[in-house]
């Protein structure tokens, strides 16, 4: 089964990216080196959450392939009710845990993240208790895993009924949302594309 590839044990931050709004608002986050990591572009976090507007706040928001992080932190800051970081990699998710407490937006600090250390296919065929009002879906690029991640959720009742999913995909590779489903909103920056898919009768 496709998953992030592990990094090096000499892996080291090379970089950051910041929390663009919110209450962690220009807070920052490292991004490791890890093969297939690829923090998303701000200006598709930016334009992501201006279409999604008064919705976060509230939310409970699934963030599947987690990486750095920062689709899923950004909606903590703007006041989502429960957001939940999957990550398999095992030094990518102890840094998610690291910078969430040191943010104090984790569970044990009263906080609204936690983060789940897990391959996402097989979290996903487990099930889901608790559905989610926003799944963020950006794995890496050349694992492609969108369509069977994108099953999965909707298999396995992952999404509530008003849910939206954002799929983050390279320009040139056309991401088909699953039968009932609709791109209602796109953006690109650079070589990388955004596209926000509800269900047909939203």
């Amino acid at each position: 089964m496709p998953t992030r590839s592990r990094r090096s044990p000499n892996s080291q931050t090379l970089s950051s990216v910041r929390i663009i709004a919110g209450s962690l608002r220009g807070s920052k986050l490292p991004v490791l080196d890890a093969p297939g990591l690829r923090p998303s572009p701000d200006r598709l976090r930016e334009t992501l959450y201006n279409w999604l507007g008064p919705r976060i706040a509230g939310a409970r928001v699934l963030d599947l392939y987690a990486g750095t992080g920062a689709l899923g932190i950004e909606a903590a800051s703007r006041g989502a009710a429960a957001v939940s970081l999957v990550e398999f990699d095992r030094r990518l998710a102890q840094s998610l845990r690291e910078q969430t407490a040191r943010l104090r937006v984790d569970a044990g600090s009263g906080g609204a993240v936690s983060v789940i250390e897990s391959n996402a296919l097989s979290l996903l065929e487990r099930g889901c208790e608790s559905p989610f009002d926003l799944v963020l879906l950006d794995p890496p690029f050349a694992a492609d895993l969108w369509s069977a991640s994108l099953q999965g959720l909707i298999d396995q009742a992952w999404l509530s009924d008003d849910a939206q999913i954002y799929v983050e995909s390279p320009l040139d590779q056309s991401i088909m949302p699953p039968a009932g489903w609709a791109s209602r909103r796109q953006a690109r920056a650079g070589q990388v594309l955004g596209q926000l898919i509800t269900p047909t009768n939203q």
